[in-house]
């Protein structure tokens, strides 16, 4: 279906579950359609690690040595040849080449990743595209994500056909979890015996304990044991790590993942391992990252987001609730080897309370930097740029 859409269509829109192989299997479609030959097939990812991780893991998968035929780059490091068919990217890269290249000629196809994320590169880019796809009727544009409102970016890219009738592009669903995930709720709310509210890390370990509880209640001896807790930042990562250590669980080993590790260190959540693993992530292995072996999720309901305060007349970083469409994410972490559990420190009641999907970043920045940026990358006049969510 993928193959038959591309073919027929400049822009195809791809939704799935994460997890379902969209990142590593569309670049190898493109190549399959034929595309890469006079052109780079581009694939942006919201994250300089991301975009690395995958280029590894699709040159693993192709046979061939990373940064040769799949290559990419990112801010300071750049793993492409002559002979590259596949590049990588971060957004901001690729807008960047638009500068030099405003018709990007480099490229036959375009995968933009993770659109769901919507920051305001992404937005940029599906705005720049838009205008571009009249000029560049040969270029393929691929929009992927996970939980986005299809509708709506299928409706951004609708093209007038020869009787003068708006159709959108056209959308392919993908299936991505097999197995059922329990979502439990254990909100950290003190009960009649505690004297007070749990702490964070009290409610981790004590969700530890659970699950160690149901693997023996369900016999889950075989296959993946992983946890994954997706957590706001490196701080409550290092508190939540010595808190795991100290509690001396057997057969345990804690595994930090944040953008600052060195390579090596992030790597080693994708290696082989025996016993148990706690990966303790930011929310970049809710959807740009797919760490292998997952069957637990443990999700206090946290992100650390940037807003601007026009009060206050600065661009901040709190930490809130995440949307649903976000928790829904951390939850598909699980099940997708086999049946898994997911454990939400929070209650039911919190978790509808939310709104649906996250504000997109154009939509919580200050707009003097959107147009000071606009303006660098010579994307023309605020007003006339066709936004997926043009601010108010």
């Amino acid at each position: 279906d993928i193959l038959a859409a591309l073919r027929d269509h400049q822009v195809v829109v791809v939704a799935g579950e994460t997890g379902s192989g969209k990142t590593t299997q569309l670049p190898k479609l493109c190549l399959e359609l034929g595309l890469g030959r006079r052109g780079l097939v581009g694939h942006t990812q919201p994250r300089r690690l991301a975009a690395r991780s995958v280029a590894t893991r699709l040159a693993e998968e192709m046979q061939v040595p990373l940064g040769e035929q799949v290559g990419y780059q990112v801010r300071f490091t750049d793993q492409t040849a002559e002979a590259t068919r596949v590049k990588l990217m971060t957004d901001g890269i690729l807008l960047a080449e638009t500068r030099n290249d405003p018709d990007l000629s480099r490229y036959e196809a375009i995968i933009i990743d993770e659109a769901h994320e919507r920051s305001l590169n992404i937005d940029f880019l599906l705005g720049y595209l838009k205008r571009l796809l009249s000029r560049r009727p040969d270029l393929k544009v691929i929009i992927t994500s996970a939980t986005i409102d299809v509708e709506r970016f299928a409706a951004h890219f609708a093209i007038e056909d020869a009787d003068g009738k708006t159709r959108p592009a056209p959308v392919v669903e993908v299936s991505g979890r097999a197995h059922p995930v329990e979502v439990r709720y254990r909100p950290l709310i003190r009960d009649e015996e505690d004297e007070e509210d749990r702490t964070l890390q009290e409610g981790i370990l004590h969700a530890v304990e659970e699950i160690e509880t149901i693997e023996r209640e369900k016999r889950w001896f075989h296959g993946p044991r992983d946890i994954l807790v997706v957590l706001p930042g490196e701080r409550e990562i290092r508190e939540t790590a010595d808190t795991l250590r100290r509690a001396d669980l057997r057969d345990t080993e804690i595994l930090p993942l944040y953008a600052r590790l060195s390579n090596a260190e992030q790597n080693r959540v994708f290696a082989p391992h025996k016993g148990r693993r706690i990966v303790l992530s930011t929310n970049v292995a809710e959807t740009s990252l797919t760490v292998p072996g997952i069957r637990y999720v443990i999700d206090p309901g946290l992100v650390r987001i940037s807003r601007y305060s026009y009060r206050a007349k600065i661009q901040r970083l709190p930490v809130e609730p995440i949307s649903q469409a976000s928790a829904n994410q951390r939850k598909g972490r699980c099940g997708r080897i086999a049946e898994g559990v997911c454990i939400r420190l929070y209650d039911e009641e919190d978790f509808l309370g939310r709104p649906e999907f996250t504000d997109p970043e154009i939509r919580r920045t200050n707009l003097a930097s959107v147009i000071l940026s606009m303006l660098s990358l010579r994307l023309g006049d605020i007003s006339d740029f066709p936004f997926v969510d043009p601010p108010d």
